[in-house]
């Protein structure tokens, strides 16, 4: 699969989680916590798999 896919997918699940609130207009706990985890893969995607940038201890997919 393509990184670009990656990089999108795991990106809107980070847009949806940071940006959800429920019926009282509060933002659930585990909504921001699967966000800024989403939110760390698809930077994660971007940096080491499409722009190619050589991170410390992280290898990129085709490794």
């Amino acid at each position: 699969m393509s990184p670009w896919i990656y990089f999108l997918v795991t990106a809107a699940i980070a847009w949806h989680g940071l940006t959800y609130t429920d019926d009282n207009g509060e933002h659930p706990t585990v909504h921001l916590l699967f966000g800024c985890i989403a939110l760390i893969f698809s930077l994660r995607f971007l940096f080491v798999d499409i722009m190619g940038f050589t991170v410390w201890g992280v290898p990129p997919l085709s490794s």
